[in-house]
């Protein structure tokens, strides 16, 4: 099997991070307050990365089950390192796309634009117990006129990012009511970026040029949500189907 050196690259760059995108405790601890959960709800962490949010999921929920999936399996590992012995955690490889069993609140911390607002939720519907919820925290604009550095940034990661009224709308048309939403702190932004700033460094040196480009573009991202992070963030969305 080729090997394609700008994916071995970025892989290389995440591997061992803490968490692979904005988010803190607070943000679980957040959605969670929003409904009455019991003490032994079952609980999806879709596109669980590392496995940065199941101890706040844990916390919501301490008598509960978390169901931690991602395709990656490497990050799959690295969940199951710290959660192999917990019976209360569950991580399995598998795709965001095709969850099964049925949750009180289905978690997605960044990751639901590989689907679209839309296809996720009605994907996931079926999962969600009566009274349960999705959370989900989704790129968003939060100005009308973002700056030519933001635009060129997220033209290029996330061509289809709209604003607040936008992420409202596809929710709106997946049949779901909204029963809270937020702005991601820049706590949740420096728990991602600070960690992926030394691991730059760590790399830098005896990098090769396709490593190189991948550390570049991580410096750009982060210089970049530094300089414009008012017009843009992680708009945390949780919502019910109707």
């Amino acid at each position: 099997m080729t090997i394609d050196p700008a994916q071995d690259a970025f892989f290389t760059l995440h591997r061992d991070l803490p968490r692979e995108g904005p988010g803190v405790a607070d943000d679980v601890a957040w959605a969670a307050s929003l409904l009455d959960l019991p003490a032994n709800a079952r609980l999806a962490d879709v596109a669980c990365g590392p496995g940065a949010d199941i101890a706040a999921l844990l916390d919501a929920a301490p008598l509960g089950h978390v169901t931690a999936l991602d395709k990656t399996a490497h990050f799959v590992q690295a969940a199951r390192d710290v959660w192999h012995d917990d019976p209360r955690v569950t991580v399995l490889r598998a795709d965001m796309a095709a969850i099964a069993n049925d949750f009180h609140m289905i978690w997605c911390a960044g990751a639901v634009y590989f689907m679209g607002i839309e296809a996720a939720l009605a994907a996931w519907r079926k999962s969600v117990k009566k009274g349960g919820v999705i959370a989900f925290s989704e790129a968003c604009w939060f100005t009308d006129a973002p700056s030519d550095r933001a635009k060129a940034f997220w033209n290029k990661s996330n061509p289809a990012m709209t604003d607040t009224a936008g992420i409202t709308a596809q929710i709106a048309a997946a049949g779901y009511e909204i029963i809270g939403q937020r702005r991601l702190p820049d706590a949740a932004w420096e728990a991602y970026y600070t960690p992926l700033e030394a691991r730059i460094t760590l790399l830098r040196e005896g990098a090769d040029d396709a490593l190189n480009k991948v550390l570049d573009e991580a410096v750009d991202e982060i210089e970049c949500w530094r300089g414009h992070r008012k017009e843009f963030g992680y708009l945390l969305s949780v919502v019910r189907p109707l």
